[in-house]
């Protein structure tokens, strides 16, 4: 009875055939109830207990019926259960557009620089620095990529068996993804800019990117518990830059790797033409596959 009286409680609003003229099929009530699930969870960010997501709330905004959905998750961690799966399958969220526009600004604010290889040099330095620190902030305090942490803190929490495995297999399906990105951003970032990966190092873009990741996503743990990471600051000159900027953390890991990583490629020869190429390519570039 107890029960009963909380379900009557939460269910104030009509829903389900109160609410609808037609009656919608059991593949379209699944739909709707992830759909919102999802988009509940892209604004909160998830939990790793997911507590904090109503299985009524979900079943009011889908605007299905609740015989519909029980009909379909009996139990309603069973429908929590393919909430996981269904964010894993989309787990890291991108901000490619909005640093492509910073890429621009900053370039557009030295157009001299690439001129000489200590402009080239200093340009590489000044983006990687902006970038970085960018990345961090709107990581740092994105719902989404909240969602990404816990989503593998879940994994670890799940018990093993078959959920957990499609869990695994699609948060690395994701992670693997977003590291071909970022590899490909970074092999062009070098390419245009006269770099290449160090010899002596014999690794990849690929590696490069996992490594490039680990260390953001190392700090933006930590400054989860520890504020400070965020907001730190020094005035520093890492990848040899002529002058001392100002540098988060973020960006000196990243200089850090890319330094380790890449050095200047003494085969290209930058004449006029090539000059002209470069230019037009930093006004333009776009994101990989668009």
């Amino acid at each position: 009875m107890e029960g009963r009286c909380k379900v009557t409680d939460r269910s104030q609003a009509p829903t389900g055939f109160a609410r609808r003229s037609r009656r919608i099929s059991d593949q379209e009530t699944e739909q709707r109830m992830l759909q919102v699930a999802v988009d509940m969870i892209k604004r909160t960010g998830l939990t790793v207990s997911l507590d904090h997501i109503s299985f009524e709330d979900i079943i009011r905004d889908a605007d299905v019926s609740r015989s519909a959905v029980y009909r379909r998750w009996p139990y309603k961690d069973l429908f929590f259960s393919d909430l996981v799966k269904e964010l894993a399958h989309d787990a890291t969220p991108t901000i490619v557009n909005d640093e492509l526009d910073l890429m621009r600004r900053v370039v557009a604010e030295h157009p001299d620089w690439l001129e000489t290889p200590e402009g080239r040099h200093g340009l590489l330095s000044d983006l990687i620095r902006q970038l970085a620190l960018f990345d961090f902030q709107t990581m740092y305090g994105s719902a989404g990529w909240r969602t990404y942490l816990a989503l593998h803190a879940t994994v670890m929490s799940l018990a093993g068996g078959e959920l957990r495995d499609e869990v695994q297999v699609a948060l690395a399906r994701s992670e693997q993804s977003r590291t071909a990105r970022v590899a490909n951003a970074w092999e062009q970032l070098a390419g245009i800019f006269g770099y290449r990966l160090r010899p002596e190092v014999g690794a990849t873009f690929e590696s490069m990117a996992m490594l490039l990741s680990a260390t953001m996503h190392g700090l933006i743990v930590m400054a989860l518990s520890t504020p400070e990471i965020a907001t730190y600051r020094a005035q520093a000159s890492p990848l040899g830059a002529a002058g001392k900027d100002e540098w988060s953390l973020a960006a000196i890991g990243i200089a850090s790797v890319a330094t380790a990583y890449l050095e200047p490629d003494l085969a290209i020869t930058w004449d006029e033409q090539r000059l002209t190429s470069v230019r037009q390519a930093l006004s333009s570039w776009a994101p990989p596959n668009t």
